[in-house]
């Protein structure tokens, strides 16, 4: 028996199918029987660091408005179509994965030619086009918010599924603040801006800086350097270029300033951090609709980037302990720690086994 994921391009594909997988793994599924297709991108570095295979294909997104580049995206789909029936077939792959995005087209074309079951996983609460559409043959369909459903009918909730370090393997508050250092006499606002970091978020930050909160803040790789040098002055301002480990971050944090990617709304729901969300104003709207699932159960607070003017009145009113208490509660309540287990018991019944 072998199991097939589709997922590529961005951790909010890659990261969610890993998690999956090893659900798989402890299930009892060898790390050799499941096997990834994607492409050059993250996957290319992270899906074989955690020990399994990548098969590559050369494949590119659809524009979004007409462009001749389109038919030739098209035979590249169909050609990798073809590659993965192929991959279906000499290795006995009894259930595939698709976890939205370009490499869903051939992965789902494939496995129904192949007669093989398919099942999606949708992390956003607006659905992309890849899974809008082969959802409408998929065996199984499975989203991380409630909104996805108005496009995907057939959908079951079951949440995004997460890495075990933010479920299973949780630290401690007392370990996060000794690996940042920070003091327990303080509170600690986190400012993430995803795993690039994102530069509004790092400017509003020094808006915070010097009063009474230490600040952890996530800058991102490639801006890490410059805001390192200008947090040199403040004793409370603790720069990190990247968290490989984001279960420190979050029991850290008293409450988060982030943007509202798919993942990192599932993040804060399940470790119950009281956040401020400034989704991304592009992408058709798709972190606003996100940041809605968990400012709408009260675990969150949402504020647009353009009153980010505002955040040091709102960070002041979210740190009231009572108001912790209560978004911490309401968090939570809407978390859903088992998504990557019942995604992966799916697929192995999928899979006959």
């Amino acid at each position: 028996m072998t199991i097939a994921i589709a997922a590529a391009g961005t951790g909010g594909h890659v990261f969610p199918a890993l998690a999956v997988a090893e659900a798989l793994h402890v299930l009892g599924v060898a790390r050799s029987d499941v096997v990834f297709f994607g492409g050059d991108r993250l996957e290319a570095r992270v899906v074989p660091a955690a020990g399994y295979e990548l098969i590559q294909l050369r494949m590119a997104g659809l524009a979004r408005s007409f462009s001749l580049r389109n038919a030739r995206v098209v035979g590249q789909l169909l050609a990798a179509a073809r590659a993965v029936r192929r991959q279906i077939r000499d290795r006995h792959v009894t259930a595939v994965l698709a976890m939205g995005g370009y490499i869903t087209g051939p992965a789902a074309i494939a496995a129904r030619r192949a007669g093989v079951p398919l099942l999606i996983h949708e992390q956003n609460a607006v659905p992309g086009r890849a899974n809008r559409w082969a959802a409408r043959w998929a065996d199984s369909v499975f989203v991380a918010f409630p909104a996805a459903q108005a496009a995907l009918t057939r959908a079951e909730v079951v949440g995004n599924p997460l890495r075990a370090d933010l479920v299973t393997r949780v630290p401690s508050r007392v370990e996060a603040l000794d690996r940042y250092g920070l003091s327990p006499d303080r509170p600690v606002i986190g400012i993430l801006g995803g795993s690039q970091g994102a530069a509004v978020l790092n400017v509003a930050a020094a808006a915070l800086a010097g009063g009474g909160s230490q600040l952890l803040h996530l800058a991102g790789p490639d801006q890490h350097t410059e805001w390192t040098a200008r947090a040199a002055g403040e004793s409370h301002w603790h720069v990190v270029p990247f968290e490989d480990q984001m279960g420190y971050f979050y029991a850290a944090a008293d409450v988060a300033i982030a943007r509202a990617g798919a993942l990192t709304v599932s993040e804060l729901a399940v470790t119950g951090t009281p956040s401020i969300l400034v989704p991304y104003p592009g992408a058709g709207g798709h972190q606003r609709a996100n940041a809605a699932f968990l400012v709408d159960a009260g675990g969150a607070v949402l504020l647009d980037q353009e009153q980010l003017d505002r955040l040091p009145a709102v960070v002041e009113a979210a740190l009231v302990p009572e108001e912790l208490a209560r978004r911490r509660a309401a968090a939570r309540a809407v978390g859903k720690p088992d998504a990557a287990g019942r995604v992966a018991a799916a697929v192995l019944e999928a899979a006959g086994a």
